[in-house]
């Protein structure tokens, strides 16, 4: 009698302690993604960027115009071309494509880099703003519904228009 007396008592302690474990751990979902592009400070990094990227964009149209250009004369001048001067022309438009092409990679690589550089700080804003509200709701998890596609997310658990309220947002 005694062992199913303290087996039910277990029984009762693991269900209640189950419960309460569910009662504490509170989730609320926001699209990270929606939120971010809400924010002013948004467009000042979009209009940064174009200006950084279209740097390069620049120079890779005058590299590739330079290209076409010396590539139409080899082809207009190929037949008169003895082999020596052919295959140093060759040799000069494959070295001119694989800078275009190595440039190109260099490029994308800074623009990456500007491109986290300039967002750290907004996403940093963001973040704070929901960990600051989760706290001041209860909500021990923020899920990223921009990252994961939700089944069933009841309306008191998005979180967008408090963190929007509280970074000032309409």
């Amino acid at each position: 009698m005694k062992k199913l007396f303290k087996v039910a008592l277990v029984a009762v302690f693991v269900a209640f302690a189950g419960s309460f474990a569910k009662a504490q751990a509170k989730i609320g979902y926001i699209s990270f993604n929606a939120l971010v592009d809400q924010m002013p400070e948004t467009k000042k990094v979009k209009s940064d960027l174009e200006a950084y990227q279209k740097q390069f964009m620049d120079q890779l149209t005058a590299m590739n115009n330079e290209y076409t250009s010396k590539g139409q004369a080899y082809q207009a001048q190929q037949s008169t071309m003895t082999d020596a001067i052919r295959i140093e022309k060759e040799k000069e438009l494959t070295d001119m494509q694989k800078r275009m092409q190595d440039y190109s990679n260099t490029a994308q690589q800074q623009v990456n880099q500007k491109t986290a550089e300039l967002s750290k700080p907004l996403f940093d804003k963001a973040k704070a703003a929901i960990a600051e509200v989760a706290k001041e709701k209860g909500y021990a998890y923020v899920i990223d519904s921009s990252q994961t596609d939700l089944i069933v997310s009841p309306p008191g658990d998005d979180l967008m228009d408090a963190v929007k309220a509280k970074l000032g947002l309409k």
